[in-house]
């Protein structure tokens, strides 16, 4: 980790990210042109931009789930593009959150086990994970729902076991991908309270694309994209 100007300690260090796609056999479109940045401990940074900016695919790079053509990404003083195949898939099971915009949660699995899951992959027993799981629930108001599949939960309840998911191996970074874009403006209030909540009560680190103003407002720093570029933005209240 490194300290900034203002001492704050950075979590994630982005230097020179760019990526293209073939958008035929005879032209490329540029994604991302030169993007640096510095995602900095236990706050809240949101991104926005225009559709087509290249958010998600900055998010997805930035988190390691995408390749970028050339520079470097670093998370708590790791290279993760330095790392092998296996090793940053176990990196991302072990240091980072992911919350997609639809939950992508095992409809045959309890939400317990849905939590569950990302626990046992990395060695731990079932029964430990279930009631770490429980716990979990808990904290995010769902503790009546353990025993409840996917289809018998709401919207809301299924993209808040998604963020139970995403906390429970203790990540350094959790990653949002329009968290709540599928979700009506009640439910959205519900997530974006909870990230405050879950922030202050553990320390995290939160980087979210969202095109909602609500989110944006709450933000500790807001980055907006144009043209490929990354350009930090002030909030005014």
């Amino acid at each position: 980790m490194q300290l900034s100007g203002n001492n704050r300690m950075y979590i994630l260090k982005a230097e020179n990210i760019s990526k293209t796609f073939a958008k035929d056999k005879n032209s490329i479109i540029k994604v991302l042109n030169d993007v640096s940045l510095s995602i900095n401990k236990n706050e809240i940074t949101v991104i926005v931009g225009a559709s087509g900016a290249g958010k998600s695919t900055l998010l997805h790079i930035l988190s390691g789930l995408d390749v970028p053509d050339n520079g470097k990404v670093i998370i708590d003083n790791k290279n993760i593009f330095s790392l092998t195949e296996s090793e940053i898939t176990s990196f991302r099971n072990k240091s980072i959150g992911f919350i997609f915009q639809f939950h992508h949660l095992l409809p045959e699995f309890t939400a317990a086990e849905n939590i569950a899951i990302a626990q046992m992959i990395n060695g731990t027993p079932k029964k430990v994970a279930i009631q770490k799981s429980k716990e979990l629930l808990e904290i995010i108001g769902l503790k009546d729902r353990a025993d409840h599949q996917p289809a018998q939960l709401s919207g809301g309840e299924q993209q808040r076991v998604a963020i139970a998911r995403a906390l429970v191996n203790n990540p350094k970074i959790i990653f949002a991908d329009e968290p709540t874009g599928n979700l009506d403006s009640v439910n959205s209030d519900i997530i974006h309270q909870l990230f405050i909540e879950l922030k202050n009560k553990f320390g995290l680190t939160l980087l979210i694309v969202t095109h909602n103003p609500e989110l944006v407002m709450l933000a500790d720093n807001v980055l907006e994209m144009k043209d490929g570029r990354v350009e930090k933005r002030i909030i005014t209240n």
